[in-house]
């Protein structure tokens, strides 16, 4: 790209930030150098070329051969490599094959799970609207929508997906479905006004229209003001194609052991190697002892075994509606610390439920049966009459919670606004079904809902009363402005003249309504002795009767508030990041109890005036975020993560996609959530319950857990291993061969490792704090634990093989000192199962599937000495009963003495608890 080319791209990237909400009509006109009539075919041609498609660009995707080299830059991995060069040049193939096929296979896995930014963008791109009408020339046409650019005139109609970023210079009740975007759960009124404030969050701008919502209502002539990149959308893709550089904590713990055992191979081999020079050995003998000791103290089954243990976590998850699309998302679930959720429809219902109704001077809950209280009837009548709703049978049970279509029972599918299908469904389940009602009272007459009058009004035929004809307007609308356009109240059966009393009461339900964030509707109606002859609104809306309030909420999934209150309880902080008001994510937050009042909340206004230091230190004292950005909430996510913290995000929207991605677990949703969320995801939740989660955490706990587990049985048999070899070595004693230590590992480091790797969660599991992302895997004991059970194990070898050497004679020795090492490991996995806890209370045979590892693991070490051909090819010797006692006795001595320092660390705990 040339300087001139580069120049004229940032000057067209900061037209676009241009705050064009801000302008009037003339100014957006002039400023995109456009007209009324459109663009002419030439200059749209010139713009094209100039800006370029209005599609999302692709991430700069990597080839497979750079994926695969990526997934060796691992110190593990780089040490199994090294490990396998050495042992295939000591005529070990058979080890070196089962290192390379460790190594191969975690490759593999790298490269399958690599596709998450590509996926999104892709979803993305299928989001944006195939064609486009535009007025050009003064003529309008229909384009691709690829083909927009910026000064086009676009025209919107009701069904259309909005194809680029607009400025709205005409509107007729114009709404648009905004919530993949804004996270707001009401499609927004739409107006050409400029705005005063140069700050407005996204959800606010009601002359804008976004790239990929959707309209869905009402008619409007907008001009483009930004294309591809250069829209909202556009700047969520850039964002989701930066590649990710960040790693899990399992990833870091496990790169934490690579250098630890990079520093632990190197010393050893160079003291082997110096004690050997001293001795007078030959130098070549001891470089292939020194170099078959570093190979023996790598655990070269760890890499293979922690990926199965998560992939087995990864199918008891599946079970339980959580899908990972990311193998390590199981384990950094488990140290999650803050789950950053979304508002609508994760924490919500993502569907408008009225909650309270005033009518009869009476304010009546969603539980009250309304039957029996005067004007009830009309109150149903109106709310569902004065309607667009349309209601279809469908054979599912369920409508699509992401959009507008709800079911409110079987068989019944709700078409339209969200406010106004839950005025249809509040009213029939109360056996007032709309399609009966329109058939007894037709639609005669209309005023459609105009975002200046704020009221819609319809005209509908009754029966007639003593043989005359009836017909009742019904008008609903914004309680201030219906209330005044009200004569008359409905009160006891009767109709009476409104007084300042019937006002203030009124006044005072719609402000209780109000404060418990609920959208509120008034209703109103009078009869007509005839059809009006005018549809004017000064005389058809004029000396109405009124006849109540509805007040409407998105209210919380029932199980949220639970799920919160397990978060809080195993030491997760829940905040709410949403698009909504103010009020109305306050009110949701107290209910799910993640605030206690007003000063945890944070609009996305007021943390625009925060500088990032002042952000830092404040932000552990908001819970609730509300009119934020897809910007904000990056910068929330991030803020937290710069404490330190383990985030999860949840989210469902196109808005939530950068903090999804930016987070170090992004929760998608995989009913109501969008195919981008989803596609930046790390975890989808499959049936869009925020209870999930919970089960998620504490099986990642268990899965951290029980690879920990793994770890300290596998460094400890293998630090057991490398100081018998290193003692014997020092003693000149010959106690193994390779081939005996490969055996020994290649049996009990496999069965017995994945069995730990099906260990049951502990009961208070969820009752324990996140770990930091910082502890070390050697922490909480677990480290001295592998050095006192794995000198233990060497001790217990090497007298055994002391025993056998002085009593018997060298063959036996080997073979005592074979058999030695190879079960105590098999009766050592039972100790590791708690670092704390006896064996006899967990159940020392709780665990079926240890149970048949060991037993099958113990067959395969004897099968070796009991065969005679098989004891020829490992050089052992069949055993007597008199050293097979001495054998199982040394094997089964470790358990009762690593209980005896359980004992004493349960004491220890329990005299600080004391203390």
């Amino acid at each position: 790209m040339t300087s001139v080319e580069q120049v004229q791209k940032q000057q067209d990237r900061t037209s676009s930030q241009e705050a064009y909400y801000t302008l009037s009509y003339d100014e957006t006109i002039a400023k995109l150098d456009s007209s009324r009539n459109g663009l002419t075919e030439a200059e749209a041609a010139a713009r094209l070329e100039r800006y370029g498609k209005n599609v999302l660009q692709e991430a700069k995707r990597k080839s497979i051969i750079a994926k695969l080299i990526a997934q060796f830059k691992d110190v593990m991995i780089i040490i199994l490599l090294v490990a396998a060069l050495i042992s295939g040049i000591l005529g070990e193939l058979t080890d070196a094959i089962i290192i390379l096929v460790v190594v191969v296979l975690n490759a593999v896995l790298g490269v399958l799970q690599e596709n998450k930014a590509e996926q999104a963008l892709d979803a993305l791109k299928q989001m944006s609207s195939p064609n486009a009408r535009v007025i050009r020339g003064g003529k309008t046409i229909e384009v691709k929508a690829e083909d927009l650019v910026p000064g086009d005139v676009v025209v919107l109609e009701a069904g259309n997906v909005v194809p680029a970023d607009i400025r709205l210079i005409e509107s007729a009740s114009l709404k648009i479905e905004e919530a993949a975007l804004t996270g707001e759960s009401v499609p927004v009124e739409k107006d050409t006004a400029p705005l005063d404030k140069p700050d407005v969050v996204i959800g606010d701008r009601k002359n804008m229209a976004y790239m990929s919502s959707s309209v869905t209502y009402g008619r409007g002539v907008g001009i483009v003001t930004g294309t591809a990149e250069n829209t909202e959308v556009g700047k969520i893709a850039s964002f989701i194609s930066q590649e990710d550089e960040d790693i899990t904590p399992l990833q870091k713990k496990l790169n934490e052991l690579g250098k630890y055992f990079t520093i632990i191979i190197i010393v050893v081999a160079v003291i082997i190697f110096g004690v050997g020079m001293f001795q007078g050995r030959a130098w070549l003998e001891m470089l292939l002892v020194s170099i078959s000791l570093a190979v023996a103290a790598i655990p070269e089954g760890l890499p293979a075994i922690v990926t199965i243990i998560l992939a087995l976590g990864v199918q008891r998850m599946a079970k339980r509606k959580s899908i990972i699309r990311k193998l390590p998302a199981v384990e950094t679930l488990g140290s999650t610390e803050i789950i950053c959720s979304d508002k609508t429809g994760t924490l919500t219902q993502n569907k408008m439920t009225v909650k309270q109704v005033y009518v009869n001077s009476g304010l009546q809950d969603e539980q009250t049966d309304l039957s029996t209280i005067s004007g009830s009837d009309i109150l149903l009548q109106v709310m569902t009459l004065c309607n667009d709703t349309k209601m279809t049978e469908t054979d599912t049970d369920a409508g699509n919670a992401g959009s507008s279509d709800h079911s409110g029972k079987k068989g019944i599918n709700y078409i339209g606004d969200p406010t106004e299908t839950a005025l249809v469904e509040f009213a029939l389940h109360r056996n007032f079904d709309k399609r009966e009602g329109e058939e007894q009272f037709p639609r005669r007459a209309e005023l459609p809902f105009d975002s200046d009058r704020k009221l819609m009004t319809t005209v509908h035929e009754m029966p007639p009363t003593e043989g005359n004809k009836v017909f009742r307007v019904m008008t609903k609308g914004a309680p201030d402005v219906l209330l005044e356009r009200c004569s008359r109240i409905h009160i006891d059966n009767q109709t009476v003249d409104m007084s300042e009393e019937h006002r203030r009461n009124i006044e005072a339900a719609n402000k209780t309504m109000a404060q418990k964030a609920l959208r509120v509707l008034a209703l109103a109606y009078s009869d007509k002795p005839e059809l009006p002859h005018s549809m004017e609104p000064n005389e058809v809306e004029a000396n109405l009767t009124f006849i109540g309030l509805v007040g409407m909420i998105d209210p919380p999934r029932e199980e949220v508030k639970e799920a919160v209150r397990i978060c809080k309880e195993a030491g997760i902080r829940p905040i709410m990041i949403t698009g909504d008001h103010r009020d109305t994510a306050a009110a949701i937050a107290k209910e799910l109890d993640i605030i206690q009042d007003e000063s945890g909340v944070l609009t996305g206004r007021e943390l625009n005036e925060l500088d990032e230091p002042t952000f830092m230190s404040k932000v552990t004292q908001y819970s609730v975020y509300a009119r934020v950005s897809p910007e904000h909430k990056v910068r929330i996510v991030q803020a937290w993560k710069k404490h330190g913290k383990v985030v999860a995000m949840t989210g469902d929207g196109v808005n939530d996609a950068p903090a999804l991605k930016a987070s170090d677990i992004g929760i998608g949703m995989g009913i109501t959530g969008t195919d981008v969320s989803k596609g930046v995801s790390d975890m989808v939740l499959a049936d869009d319950n925020f209870s999930t989660i919970v089960v998620a955490v504490e099986e990642g706990r268990k899965v951290y857990s029980n690879i920990r587990k793994t770890i300290q049985f596998l460094l400890s048999a293998n630090l057991g291993e490398v100081v018998t070899l290193f003692i014997a070595t020092l003693l000149n004693w010959k106690i193994l061969f390779p081939i005996h230590i490969l055996w020994i590992n290649l049996v009990t480091d496999t069965l017995p490792a994945l069995a730990l790797g099906l260990e049951k969660a502990e009961q208070d599991i969820m009752k324990q704090p996140p770990r930091s992302s910082e502890t070390s895997v050697f922490a909480g004991g677990v480290g001295t634990s592998i050095i006192y059970q794995g000198l233990l194990e060497a001790a217990l070898t090497l007298l055994t093989y002391w025993w056998g050497h002085t009593h018997y004679d060298e063959a036996v020795a080997v073979t005592m000192a074979f058999a030695t090492l190879g079960l105590i490991q098999l009766t050592h996995v039972f100790n590791v199962r708690s670092n704390t806890k006896s064996i006899f209370t967990i159940g020392v045979f709780s665990n079926r599937y240890l149970n048949w590892a060991a037993l099958a693991a113990g067959v395969l070490v004897l099968v070796v000495i009991w065969v005679p051909y098989m004891n020829e090819l490992f050089s052992v010797v069949p055993l007597n009963s008199e050293q097979w006692l001495i054998v199982v006795a040394a094997a089964f001595s470790i358990v009762p003495i690593v209980e005896i320092v359980k004992l004493f660390i349960r004491m220890g705990s329990r005299n600080k608890a004391d203390y």
